[in-house]
């Protein structure tokens, strides 16, 4: 771990929450981030991936589970399912921004919010946020490479994109704490061995993670299989995450319990 950076003065785990899991660095619960956002301490960063409601062009299509619409065609590996995943735009940015608002609460002043999302969903992100009380700081694109999907006669959509907002004021430039990180980030996909349908690799939540030295307590309300948390312990860094499905709590938890991966 980068013993350099020290972890949130706050309790830990923070009082108040009755938690699936906690070690030094992370704490995971179970249950809807709605009911459990209001009962946590002020954190500085919010780094999310929440269902993206966005995997098809019709009702029908987003009516389908998860693995129907986001697995390419001859994957064997079963992933377990995950809710939420069938909103339409409207809906979708309705629910968005009430989440939004209370992760803004949950936030100390001048914390940020990071959210991934794809270009279908992408307009919805940019409303809600700013519907949910943060100030919208632009997009970052997440070039995913050359593994997408073909699209012969047309542009192949190899980007997902995280959207940047805070809360009020941000410190940014000459003396602030921290990098001067790329507009755009490359990763490639998470092959075989990843335990979520969606999963984002490690490394690019570590690139996002460490933009800032004052990003010292992180929350992902829609935790998945932990990929947020995995990079902020690597990072020696706090994070709480929220997840409503059980089988994913379960999940991050082995995956925490493993040996820290190195950068």
């Amino acid at each position: 771990m980068n013993s350099q950076n020290k972890t949130s003065p706050m309790p830990w785990p923070p009082d108040g929450i009755d938690w699936y899991y906690s070690d030094d660095y992370t704490a995971i619960a179970h249950g809807d981030c709605r009911d459990i956002l209001p009962h946590l301490p002020k954190v500085d960063l919010v780094l999310t991936d929440p269902p993206y409601s966005s995997g098809g062009a019709m009702r029908s299509d987003r009516n389908l589970q998860p693995s129907a619409k986001y697995r390419l065609t001859g994957t064997i590996k079963y992933n377990p399912e995950f809710s939420g995943d069938n909103r339409d735009q409207r809906s979708f940015t309705i629910w968005a921004s009430i989440w939004m608002g209370d992760a803004l609460k949950a936030t100390r002043p001048g914390g940020a919010l990071l959210c991934f999302i794809d270009w279908r969903n992408l307009p919805c992100v940019i409303d809600a946020v700013q519907v949910g009380g943060w100030v919208y700081r632009g997009i970052v694109p997440w070039d995913k490479g050359g593994a997408t999907r073909p699209d012969k006669g047309w542009f192949s959509s190899q980007c997902e994109y995280i959207v940047t907002s805070t809360n009020g004021p941000l410190h940014r430039g000459a003396g602030a704490p921290g990098i001067c990180q790329s507009g755009v980030l490359r990763h490639g996909v998470v092959g075989a061995t990843k335990e979520h349908i969606t999963e984002k690799p490690w490394k690019l939540c570590s690139d996002l993670i460490r933009t800032r030295d004052d990003w010292q307590s992180i929350l992902d309300p829609f935790m998945g299989s932990g990929t947020t948390l995995v990079a902020a312990k690597n990072l020696g860094r706090r994070a709480i995450g929220i997840e409503i499905e059980e089988k994913y709590c379960e999940i991050a938890v082995q995956r925490l319990s493993q040996e820290v991966l190195a950068l």
